[in-house]
This record gives structure tokens, sequence and C-alpha cells, in this order.
């Protein structure tokens, strides 16, 4: 079966009078129906860009696709116009924003923001709509949802206010959902349940899930693949089990000695330095300045590309042997 999705050598560049960023680099990666795949990788990797360029929603004018492939059940969405991009949007993909509070309407009852979009896409009276809207809210875990569709965003906690993001990226049953940090806002437990009822409405809906996130921990729980990106580029792709197991990049060994172990005595690990300037030119692999394997091999170009290493596992490491040796 053709995959959902598939992101073909994506290019994304943000132009500005003082300088040109290379957003997304070369970017590539697909997800099979009623599959999750996480995008992770730290600040400024390109994760939210990738995402947001699937929609179309990168910022105007500066955001640019200027190379790649972006197919949606095998049509290629960077050749729709804006009108074809509206009846995808919501209709066939949704997309859980980071910040639910800066996403929802402020001067909107949340109600009525449900039923614009229910009325939007699909032909429904305004009674059937606020119907509709109650049993969405009661499907993603709110109390009294005859009451609370009469509230208003800043009336709600941060987790009801995210569940809402998710009762109206659903409400026409897309077939493919986004979700940009959906937990980055939320305390522990929320996360917890934030992180279950995407899991639950997946196996009802059998859709399709891009996570896009920096927490290993939402990773582990949720992604059957991971696509590691650095810099704008993938530095490494596998299954989430075989990622944990034997990371084969530097970088993603670095991502998992990050993560504090309540189990280990040992001294919490960070990455030194920061992410290189993308407005430059970049030479061999982006991750070679702060990596404690890096050799001059690692600054030439034909020595760091994505390469498949095992079955089902590509990484762009020139010493991905080594790396298994330090895990």
């Amino acid at each position: 079966m053709r995959p959902l999705l598939e992101v073909e050598n994506l290019e994304v560049i943000l132009e500005t009078k003082a300088r040109t960023v290379h957003a997304v680099t070369d970017v590539t990666f697909h997800i099979n129906h009623g599959e999750t795949v996480g995008l992770v990788g730290e600040s400024g990797s390109g994760k939210s860009i990738t995402c947001r360029s699937i929609l179309q929603l990168l910022p105007s004018p500066q955001g640019k696709v200027t190379k790649g492939a972006i197919r949606f059940e095998g049509n290629e969405l960077l050749h729709y116009s804006k009108k074809q991009m509206q009846q995808i949007r919501g209709q066939k993909i949704g997309m859980v924003m980071q910040d639910p509070m800066s996403s929802l309407d402020p001067v909107y009852r949340i109600g009525d923001q449900i039923v614009e979009t229910l009325r939007t896409h699909r032909s429904m009276s305004k009674k059937e709509a606020w119907n509709k809207a109650i049993e969405l809210l009661r499907l993603v875990g709110i109390s009294s949802p005859e009451q609370r569709i009469y509230n208003y965003p800043h009336q709600l906690s941060g987790g009801m206010r995210q569940r809402v993001m998710i009762a109206l990226a659903i409400c026409c049953d897309p077939h493919l959902l986004l979700a940009d940090e959906p937990t980055t806002a939320l305390d522990v437990t929320v996360q917890e349940q934030v992180l279950t009822l995407m899991k639950e409405i997946q196996q009802r809906l059998g859709m399709g899930i891009l996570i896009v996130t920096h927490n290993l921990g939402v990773v582990a729980q949720m992604c059957d693949r991971v696509v590691v990106l650095y810099a704008g580029k993938v530095m490494e792709t596998t299954t989430t089990a075989e990622l944990f197991r034997k990371p084969r990049h530097a970088y993603t060994v670095g991502l998992i000695r990050s993560v504090p172990r309540i189990e280990s005595d040992e001294k919490l690990q960070g990455i030194p330095g920061s992410l290189p300037d993308l407005s430059q030119p970049l030479e061999g692999c982006p991750f070679h300045a702060r990596c404690f394997l890096a050799t001059v091999e690692c600054t030439k170009h034909e020595h760091t590309q994505l390469r498949e290493i095992a079955p089902g596992h590509w990484s762009a490491c020139y010493w991905h042997e080594r790396v298994c040796d330090e895990t």
C-alpha cells in the first residue's frame, strides 16, 4: 500500500532583507496509514517548519519551499492552489498547534469555533454541528461538555484548551493528524492524559500521526518510527525500538544522554555548543563542531549523506559503527 504521506527531498528557506536562512535541507520521510512518526530534535532543528510546509502554513512572504515533493494520498500538495489547500486543511489533514491559547480565537466561544469548522467542511445545520461539537468535547474527555461549550478559551485550563484543539483537529475525521509539540506547555499528568487520548482517537479513526517533539519520553510512548532532525537535515531515521536500542548517529546519542534517568547516579550529559548559523553554507555534517567523535572526514559532504546502514535504519553519520561502541 502506498504511504499516506510522502515528503521527499524537501528544502525550505526563510528569506528576509538581511539574510536567507536554509531552515530545511533535503528532508525525506513517509507516514503509513495508522502509523505514528516522530520528528525529533532540539529547538531550531526545522521540525515545525517541516510540519507547517505540509499544509502550506509557512510565514508569508518569508517562507518558501524551494525544492522537493509533498504527496498526500498520492496527490502533490505543493501544486495545490490556496482554495484546494483550504479543503485539505481540517477535512483530510488536522493540526494541533503548539500553543492553544494563541491558536484559539479569544473572542469566540469554543463551541462556535468547532461549529464553524464543521459547517465549513461538512453539510450540517447549525443544530447538527452544535450537537456534534458537544459529542467531540465529550470524546476528548472534557467534563460537562453541554456547559463547557459556552466557555471562552481563557476560562479553560491549559490541558482543557489542548483538548479543545484536538477536538477541532479531529472534528472532520481526518486521515492525518499533525501534532506540533502538543504537550510542551502541559504538566506531566496532563501530558499523559493528552497522549493517551491521541492514541485512543488514532485507533478509533485509523489515522496517521506526525508528532513534532523534543521530548524522547513522548517518542517512546507514541511513535512507531522516528526521524531525527538537526539544523534542518535528517540525521537518522529508524523504528523507535531500534533508535533506543542501537542509535547510529552521534547526535541521537547526545539527545538520549541528555535525558535524566531516575535509576542512574551518572551525571547528566548535555550537548555542548549550539546550532550552526543556517544562513551560512554548511560543509559536511552540520553537527561535527559539537560532536565527540568528529574527525576531518565529518567535514566532507560525500561522507555525511543519509544512507541505509541496516534494513530500515538510515544514518548520516560517517562514524556510525563507532557510535554503537560508545553506547
